[in-house]
C-alpha cells in the first residue's frame, strides 16, 4: 500500500474509532469533544499504526492507542487556542471550540479528552497484558505532562516575556518537548504493543518531530490561511524567535531536510517494511497545512 493510501486509511479508521468512542457523551461538552476530534492530518495516529504494524501488533488494538494519542493532541489544541494561550479563532478551517461554544466548555472538553485517552489505554481491549497497558499509560502521562508537552508549552509562554529571544538550542529543546514528545509516543506505543525495543522508533521520531516543527515555522511565514486552516504570520507579529527567524527560510528548510535524512537512517533496521514511515517523513517537510 502506498504512503498516500496508508495515510488515508489511517485517517478514516481513526476517525471511525473516535466517532464510536465519543458517541456516548452528550450535551455541550460531548458536542465540543466531537468538534475538537473531527478532521486533522492524523499523523500521530498514522505513526502509531505503522509502528504497530512493524512490530506485529494487531491493528484493532493499535487503533485504540491511535485514538488515545489523538484525544491528547485534540485536548492540547483546544487549550492552546484559548484566549489565555494563543487566542486563536480558527482550527482546521473551523471555529475553535471556545469560539463555537465558550471558554468554560472548551476547558471542560479538553479535560474530558485528556482523561478519555487514559481510559482507552487502561481498558483490557487495548492490550490483554496489564504490564503493556501500564507502560502505555505511564509513558503517555510523562510525554504529555509537566516534564513533556506541558513543559514545552510553559517554556513557549515564558519566552514571550523574556528580555532576550531564545537561542537555537533553547528553541530546539522547547519544541522537542512541546511538539516532539507527542510524536514520539505513538512511535513508542506500536513497539510496546508488539513487545519490542522502541529505541529505533524513538530515534526516528525525535528527528521527525523537529523537522515537523521547522515545517510549521515555515508555514507560518509562507503558508496560506485557507490551506492551513489556521492563522499564519502570528510568530513574526509577536516577535517570537523561531527556527526560521534564526536560520532564515533556506537555512530552516535545509535543516529540516537534514533531520529527515537522519530520521530515515533510523529506520534501516526495518528494511522495506518501513517505506510508509519514510513517506511520512518526506510528507512532513512538503505539506501545505
Amino acid at each position: 500500500m502506498s504512503f498516500e493510501a496508508a495515510l488515508a486509511r489511517a485517517q478514516a479508521d481513526t476517525q471511525a474509532t473516535l466517532d464510536e468512542m465519543l458517541a456516548r457523551f452528550d450535551g455541550a461538552v460531548g458536542d465540543a469533544m466531537r468538534h475538537a476530534c473531527n478532521g486533522g492530518k492524523r499523523l500521530r495516529a498514522f505513526l502509531c499504526l505503522e509502528s504497530a504494524a512493524l512490530h506485529d501488533a494487531p491493528r484493532d488494538r493499535a487503533l485504540r492507542a491511535a485514538a488515545a494519542i489523538e484525544c491528547v493532541h485534540a485536548y492540547s489544541l483546544v487549550h492552546d487556542d484559548l484566549p489565555c494561550m494563543d487566542d486563536d479563532d480558527m482550527r482546521r478551517g473551523r471555529p475553535t471550540v471556545h469560539r463555537q461554544w465558550d471558554e468554560a466548555t472548551a476547558v471542560l472538553a479538553g479535560d474530558a479528552l485528556q482523561t478519555l485517552a487514559f481510559e482507552i489505554l487502561a481498558d483490557p481491549a487495548t492490550h490483554p497484558d496489564g504490564a503493556v497497558r501500564s507502560e502505555l499509560v505511564l509513558t503517555l502521562a510523562r510525554d504529555a505532562g509537566a516534564a513533556g508537552m506541558v513543559r514545552g508549552q510553559a517554556l513557549d509562554i515564558a519566552a514571550e516575556e523574556a528580555e532576550a529571544p531564545l537561542s537555537l538550542d533553547q528553541i530546539t529543546e522547547m519544541q522537542r518537548l512541546k511538539t516532539g514528545r507527542l510524536l514520539e509516543w505513538p512511535c513508542r506505543a506500536g513497539a510496546v504493543m508488539g513487545r519490542a525495543d522502541p529505541a529505533p522508533m524513538l530515534d526516528f521520531a525525535g528527528h521527525l518531530g523537529l523537522a515537523f516543527q521547522i515545517a510549521d515555522d515555515l508555514l507560518d511565514v509562507e503558508g496560506d490561511a485557507a490551506a492551513t486552516g489556521k492563522a499564519v504570520g502570528k510568530d513574526a507579529a509577536a516577535g517570537k524567535a523561531t527556527f526560521v527567524s534564526l536560520l532564515g527560510v533556506e537555512g530552516a528548510r535545509a535543516r529540516a531536510r537534514q533531520l529527515i535524512e537522519t530520521a530515515e537512517m533510523s529506520l534501516l533496521p526495518y528494511g522495506p517494511a518501513a517505506a510508509n514511515l519514510k513517506g511520512v517523513a518526506r510528507y512532513v517537510v512538503t505539506r501545505d497545512r
